[in-house]
C-alpha cells in the first residue's frame, strides 16, 4: 500500500441489491462486459455530474449510454452500485499513482518519511485535479445512502496508513491527532481541486498544499 490512499475494498460495488455476488460472465463475452461498464461507469459519472446522485435517473444513464436498462442492475444492481464503482475506480487509480510515485522516489533514495508523505500527497491531489469530474461530485455531498458512514471507515483506513508511512506511533493521540489532521487537508484539498478553472490554478493550490503538508508534518521540539 502506498499509505497515502486508502484500499476501498469495497464489495458493495459488486453486490447485487439482494448482497449475492455478480458470478461471471462466460469468457467470450469479457470484452463485450468490459466495453458496457465503462459505458455505463463514464454515462453515470456525467449524469451525477449534471444533476447529483439525488436527481439522477436510472433511465436517463441508460438511455445515454445507448444500453438497455437491464444492463445497468445486471452489472451494478441500480444506481448506488454505479455510485461506488465509481469511486472504488478513483481509488484504485489513485492509489496505483501514488505507490508508482512513492517507488520511484524510493528507487531515487529518498528514504525521509516526510520527504516521501509529501510526495504521495503531491501525486494524489494531482490525480484529483486529473480526475476532477469525481471530485467535483463528492465535494456536493450527494451520494447514496449509507456511503458517509462507508467513506468514514475507509478514511480511518487511511489515517492509519499514513500514519505507518510518516513513521508516526500510533498508540500516542498527539501522533494520531496529527496524522488525522493531514490526511483531512489532503482529502480537503483533493475536493476544492475539482472547482478550480485551470491547471494554472489547480497547481498553485498543489504547490500551496504540499508546503502546509511539510510544515505540519514536522514533529514538534
Amino acid at each position: 500500500m502506498s499509505g497515502i490512499v486508502q484500499s476501498t475494498g469495497t464489495e458493495a460495488a459488486r453486490q447485487r441489491p439482494d448482497g449475492q455476488a455478480r458470478k461471471g460472465l462466460p469468457e467470450g463475452r469479457a470484452e463485450r462486459d468490459g466495453s458496457v461498464r465503462h459505458a455505463l461507469l463514464n454515462t453515470a459519472l456525467e449524469v451525477f455530474t449534471e444533476r447529483g446522485y439525488t436527481d439522477a435517473g436510472l433511465a436517463e444513464i441508460a438511455a445515454r449510454s445507448s444500453l438497455p436498462l437491464g444492463n445497468l442492475f445486471q452489472h451494478y444492481g441500480g444506481k448506488r452500485g454505479l455510485y461506488l464503482a465509481l469511486w472504488e475506480e478513483f481509488q484504485e487509480e489513485q492509489e496505483r499513482r501514488t505507490a508508482a510515485t512513492l517507488a520511484a522516489e524510493r528507487d531515487r533514495g529518498v528514504d525521509d518519511p516526510i520527504a516521501l508523505f509529501v510526495a504521495g500527497a503531491r501525486a494524489y491531489l494531482e490525480g484529483a485535479w486529473d480526475n476532477r469530474r469525481f471530485a467535483r461530485l463528492l465535494a456536493e455531498d450527494d451520494g447514496p445512502v449509507g456511503f458517509d458512514t462507508l467513506r468514514r471507515r475507509w478514511d480511518r483506513a487511511w489515517v492509519r496508513r499514513n500514519a505507518r508511512l510518516l513513521e508516526v506511533d500510533e498508540k500516542r493521540r498527539a501522533g494520531r491527532v496529527r496524522v488525522s489532521v493531514l490526511t483531512t487537508v489532503i482529502g480537503g484539498a483533493s475536493r476544492e481541486l475539482g472547482d478550480c478553472t485551470d491547471e494554472a490554478e489547480a497547481q498553485e493550490i498543489v504547490d500551496e498544499v504540499c508546503g502546509i503538508l511539510t510544515h505540519l508534518s514536522t514533529p514538534p521540539g
